[in-house]
């Protein structure tokens, strides 16, 4: 079992740092171009991966940064749609639009 983990941490170790290299934008980069850190990564796999984590790319205290629903500013937790002030906004604006005079009842009935 041992033999086995002593094969795959150092694999798991290199793909994450191959998919974190390639998949980081150039100007997050640090020290050298991203192709270099992605051939060292390959070619050095146990030194390439540590060297890329720890000096490769600039990381952002915890707490800052961007997210996945962040438009910047620090990290943002997700908001459910009835608490979010942009989506309660959106469909004011949705209303408005509909509630407009001529656009409502096109019947003939009247």
């Amino acid at each position: 079992m041992l033999r086995v983990l002593m094969f795959l941490v150092p694999l798991a170790l290199s793909v994450y740092a191959f998919i974190d290299c390639i998949s980081t934008k150039d100007e997050d980069i640090r020290h050298m171009p991203k192709p270099l850190w992605a051939i060292l990564v390959l070619v050095f796999p146990l030194v390439g991966s540590v060297s890329w984590i720890i000096a490769g790319k600039k990381r952002q205290p915890a707490g800052t940064g961007g997210s996945v629903w962040g438009g910047g500013g620090g990290r943002r937790q997700w908001v459910a749609p009835d608490d979010n002030p942009e989506f309660l906004r959106s469909l004011d604006d949705d209303k408005d639009k509909d509630d407009k005079p001529g656009d409502g009842d096109r019947g003939g009935a009247g």
